[in-house]
């Protein structure tokens, strides 16, 4: 999986019809910056409004998922956003100019290859995973819907569909390694049963649905008046059933076609997270609504994590160590007071400060009684912040970096040798003008010791 965010490297479009709405719809992919996410902007309303791709903003999962915010919508948004999401893309504008995403041929391939056609660009800033690190489960005894998020270092998705259908058998599928998605589920259309094509219809959906981009799925014989009417829903002269149960025999990419499809499916919708996960997602029976609730589940958890103390993996390669830190920022022994950089992205970073009582301040604060003073710890988190603000800046070595205010300091619990400090630091507001408003924290354990916000300048050297 890749560590650091990424976006397109130039700006590519296509056009396509709406599958409910029938509009034709031209659309845009450019490149935005480090930290920007995926965001809509339709351009054919006034103000030319944006919609984030954040589960907040889901409206509708009735037959895809639709996002809308101050009365901007934007509908069908899996096909899409689960491209996005297999080629770990961070940071784009997509410019539509009607509601919904074109349809295509049902799958996610066309934006893939539009966005290979683009071409990806690493930025200078680390991905912002959330690691799973507690199951995270979803529950709906009355369809036999289940979806979980279980922990794993890594990214993988295992579906499961059961629709009691002699044409479509029980059937699972898997995607255990993000290079294998343009192959083997990229291409996998998305399906519609016979019987739902009227309700459908009806209810002015499926304006724009044909032949050519859905597998339509018969479980009965119909009469050729049934056959006749569904013929002019798809806007053909005439079809057939044949001996697959699929009109017009259409042959499927995979005999397990919609089983990939709907892991296709449940990728985008947890791109709406708003930030790349690691964990292992197991789903039985999955749609859309159940894997908007499964998002929203772990936007949930991820709140109550941000709530808590940082975690790492002692184990692990430190983004920066004592070395790379120094070669950062400008303080020195007996001051460099961060060890290691173990979390950086362009919000945020976690340091990590070991206490020991070799450390001078111990021998006057206090006698027989060492604490650590206050100063310093929020001195190892002003410089865990200036790693932070330094890195963004592309060139750290040009700046020298400034503590120029303290706010609502607060301290909770004494700091003593042995213990080790954890240190996150997030920013407030994006950085403007050389000035970082940062909120700091310092934790032993589960216990937070230190709380402070302040701003920093960076001053060219």
């Amino acid at each position: 999986m890749n560590s650091k965010q990424s976006t397109v490297s130039s700006e590519v479009s296509l056009s396509g019809v709406g599958l409910h709405s029938g509009e034709n719809v031209n659309l845009s992919i450019a490149p935005a910056a480090i930290n920007h996410g995926i965001v809509f902007q339709r351009t054919d309303l006034d103000g030319q409004p944006l919609v984030p791709a954040l589960v907040d903003f889901v409206v509708d999962t009735s037959r895809g998922t639709v996002l809308e915010k101050n009365g901007a919508r934007v509908q069908t948004t899996e096909h899409l956003l689960s491209a996005l999401g297999a080629l770990q893309i961070d940071n784009v504008l997509v410019k539509l100019d009607g509601p919904e995403i074109p349809i295509l041929d049902g799958s996610a391939l066309p934006f893939v290859e539009l966005i290979e056609k683009a071409g990806i660009e690493e930025q200078n800033a680390l991905r912002n995973y959330f690691t799973i690190t507690e199951a995270v489960q979803i529950n709906n005894d009355d369809h036999s819907i289940e979806l979980a998020a279980l922990p794993l270092d890594d990214y993988r998705l295992t579906v499961m569909v059961d629709y009691q259908s002699k044409v479509i058998s029980s059937q699972h599928a898997q995607l255990h390694n993000l290079a294998d998605y343009k192959e083997y589920i990229a291409p996998c259309r998305t399906f519609v049963f016979v019987h739902e094509l009227e309700t459908l219809y009806k209810a002015g959906l499926i304006k724009g649905g044909d032949l050519s981009n859905a597998v339509v799925i018969a479980e009965n014989i119909e009469s050729d008046e049934r056959m006749s009417q569904l013929a002019e829903l798809l806007g053909k002269e005439k079809i057939s059933i044949g001996e697959t149960g699929i009109v017009n025999d259409e042959p499927l990419k995979f005999k397990n076609e919609p089983a990939r499809h709907k892991l296709l499916d449940l990728i985008g919708d947890l791109v709406l997270v708003g930030r790349p996960l690691k964990g292992h997602i197991l789903a039985a029976r999955p749609g859309h609504a159940a894997n908007v609730d499964l998002a929203k589940a772990i936007k949930k958890a991820i709140a109550a994590s941000d709530k808590s103390a940082p975690t790492f993996d002692p184990n692990a390669e430190p983004v920066f160590d004592v070395n790379g830190i120094a070669k950062l920022l400008p303080h020195r022994y007996p001051f460099q007071l961060v060890d290691k950089v173990v979390s950086l992205d362009g919000t945020s970073v976690v340091g990590i400060k070991n206490i020991t009582m070799n450390e001078p301040q111990f021998t006057g604060h206090f006698p027989d009684n060492p604490v650590m003073p206050g100063v310093l710890q929020v001195e190892a988190i002003a410089q865990t912040g200036g790693v932070l603000v330094l890195t963004s800046t592309g060139e750290p070595e040009a700046y020298w970096p400034y503590l120029v205010g303290i706010d609502k300091c607060r301290f909770f619990k004494n700091v003593l040798p042995g213990d080790t400090l954890v240190i996150k630091c997030t920013l407030l507001a994006p950085i403007r003008l050389g000035v970082a408003k940062m909120h700091g924290e310092a934790w032993v354990g589960d216990k937070m010791v230190c709380s402070v916000d302040m701003t920093a300048r960076l001053v060219k050297k």
